[in-house]
């Protein structure tokens, strides 16, 4: 037993709520519940799909460690936790109304059409599911932090890179001043040796995370630079350092994942910066006649 564990006045019974509960106490979870606990987050289905020993073996704990999170969160046993994770596919089923088409069932068909349905049904599943969960607040919030900001610094490495090739083109398309943290000479630890807290970053980066951009992400931290981040889980490394924030969970088709979710949400910041910054110029007069 765990006598130290505090169970929740509140069982959460739906999967956002457990979501919120888990990252409001990930912190103060145990290291063994804190891996699972982030373990169930990233593999979702897998919880809703496993048996206690895969999912087990699959979060690399022993399955007495499952029924110890279960309690830990209020419920009466594993089953019933995992209850929450099947109820949130039935959920999603009826919210969205699609399902992506698998490989294995284009035989017979056509292949090109199917598999062009298949990643365009991902795109769309991936964009709903970001509208349905984005916090604007904190999206205001990140634009007023980026729109202050003297140079705005782009970190993303591997699958992420076109997120940051696109900002690049469109802040030099609306005179935002940035730096692209990917040179091709291998300098780019040096390169954020040049921001102070007068700039601020953008980073993304999904699991399994490119090293490089946590330690340029975690060295802009340190030097007191605001990081707003794109990840993929409360428990991201990712979103560990950064001052804001975002989730974003791609959907995919035949285990290939795209950028569309994490793509509107990148293009929506230099509009929304350049459109701050224009408001504060036109302020400006105002404020000094009134002065």
């Amino acid at each position: 037993m765990d006598d130290d564990i505090k169970v929740p006045r509140k069982v959460p019974r739906d999967f956002e709520s457990l979501r919120s509960t888990i990252i409001e106490r990930k912190k103060a979870m145990p290291k063994r519940l804190a891996q699972v606990a982030a373990f169930a987050l990233n593999s979702p289905d897998e919880i809703a799909f496993g048996t206690t020993a895969s999912i087990a073996a699959a979060s690399d704990v022993q399955p007495s460690t499952l029924v110890r999170l279960a309690h830990h969160l209020g419920y009466e046993g594993f089953s019933d936790l995992q209850s929450i994770f099947r109820e949130r596919l039935r959920d999603r089923t009826l919210s969205y109304e699609e399902r992506l088409i698998s490989l294995e069932e284009t035989s017979g068909e056509d292949e090109n059409a199917n598999i062009l349905s298949g990643f365009i049904s991902a795109a769309s599943q991936s964009v709903n599911r970001l509208a349905a969960t984005i916090q604007t607040d904190t999206f205001a919030k990140s634009v007023e932090i980026l729109a202050a900001a003297e140079t705005i610094y782009l970190i993303a490495k591997r699958r992420s890179y076109p997120l940051t090739a696109h900002m690049t083109y469109a802040f030099s398309k609306l005179n935002i001043r940035h730096q692209i943290v990917a040179s091709p000479n291998g300098v780019d630890q040096e390169l954020v040796q040049f921001a102070t807290p007068r700039d601020a970053a953008i980073a993304a980066s999904f699991s399994p995370y490119a090293a490089e951009s946590l330690i340029q992400s975690q060295a802009l931290t340190e030097r007191g630079v605001p990081v707003i981040a794109i990840t993929d889980s409360a428990f991201s490394p990712l979103a560990a350092c950064a001052t804001h924030w975002f989730e974003v969970a791609e959907s995919d088709f035949a285990g290939f994942r795209s950028l569309s979710a994490s793509m509107a949400l990148i293009m929506a910041f230099p509009v929304a910066i350049a459109e701050r910054r224009r408001k504060t110029i036109l302020a400006k007069p105002i404020k000094a006649k009134m002065e």
